[in-house]
């Protein structure tokens, strides 16, 4: 039933909460529309500006000394010289209708950045790099660790601790690191964030004569270096990690052992639980055939304890990426659901 059946017998507002329908919709269904003729424009109302008004305002918003200002600062500094010709709202309608609302204040405008979007398919094809500070023996005292991790395996491949964040240091760093690799030109890219250092025209330099590239983060966007973060906060919370460390050779010792653990030992969950190691120098599919192995035996003794299906190793991922593709992402959704 429609609500002009209903509304006779229960009323209107019941018949429209019955249909969940508004009364203003029932309202303007039941009062007849006149034709509009386009050939009629509206009169004025009686208290808007007249043409003459609307002339001396905008040509008072373009004066130079009001072209970079908003409309509130001009009926501000109007007011406080006597003037007033009309509200900041009655400005910014009369701006509106001449296509001339956008920013007015004069500021610096920033260029976009590029999002970074990195795929590794295997080990040293993407690296992270980063520098963090530790603290030292006494308060405003650090020691600075940099760190550059493989994001495929989540390898260390190189580390060192220094008094400084220095370019000079970091292009050394890079260098022996890409040499202990064995990297080749046009294998390899790096990521970094908008560090001084990671900036600097001694990294660049380098990384162009080794035939690497070099990426950065977007500014102020933490996302955009991830695996570098993460590591870190591994660092940093692992339970003897000290406040303070006494000596800067008491923080490399801390970090030999940790980086030690961390690339032999820790098993991660970004890589099916393995050790960076395992992935770095592809020992990976072994490793995984022989926790088959051991996933197989224990479902022929006792296959009642599974009971979805047999148990599978975790496989290795065949990608890792530094802001995937959205498209990647949508795919990602569709498969999940």
């Amino acid at each position: 039933m429609t609500a002009a059946q209903l509304a006779p017998e229960l009323g209107i507002t019941t018949a429209c909460d019955a249909l969940r329908l508004s009364r203003a919709t029932w309202y303007r269904h039941r009062t007849p529309q006149r034709p509009k003729d386009p050939t009629i424009s509206p009169a004025p109302h009686h208290r808007a500006l007249n043409q003459e008004e609307r002339r001396i305002v905008l040509d008072i918003l373009h004066q130079e000394r009001f072209v970079d200002k908003a409309p509130r600062e001009v009926f501000a500094t109007l007011l406080d010289e006597g003037k007033f010709l009309c509200s900041p709202s009655t400005m910014y309608r009369i701006l509106n209708q001449e296509g001339e609302v956008k920013e007015r204040r004069n500021q610096l405008r920033h260029p976009a950045h590029r999002k970074p979007e990195l795929l590794a398919t295997e080990p040293n094809q993407v690296w992270s790099w980063d520098i963090t500070k530790l603290l030292g023996p006494a308060k405003w005292t650090y020691f600075y660790l940099y760190v550059i991790l493989d994001i495929f395996s989540r390898y260390a491949v190189g580390w060192m601790v220094a008094h400084c964040e220095s370019a000079a240091l970091a292009e050394r760093l890079l260098r022996q690191t890409c040499d202990k690799q064995g990297i080749l030109p046009g294998q390899l890219t790096i990521h970094a964030d908008r560090g001084s250092s990671m900036r600097s025209k001694p990294v660049a330099l380098l990384l162009a004569d080794l035939g690497v590239t070099k990426t950065h983060s977007r500014p102020h966007v933490s996302n955009d270096n991830p695996f570098s973060e993460s590591q870190f906060k591994t660092l940093k919370y692992r339970p003897d990690f000290p406040k303070r460390f006494g000596s800067i050779e008491d923080s490399r010792i801390f970090c030999r052992n940790f980086f030690d653990w961390y690339n032999t030992e820790h098993r991660h969950n970004g890589i099916s639980l393995l050790t960076p190691e395992i992935v770095h120098y592809g020992l990976a599919d072994s490793v995984i055939a022989a926790r088959q192995e051991v996933l197989q035996a224990a479902y022929a003794m006792h296959p009642e304890r599974f009971v979805l299906k047999p148990p599978v190793a975790l496989p290795l991922p065949e990608a890792v990426w530094i802001n995937p593709p959205v498209k990647e992402k949508e795919q990602s959704l569709k498969e999940i659901h």
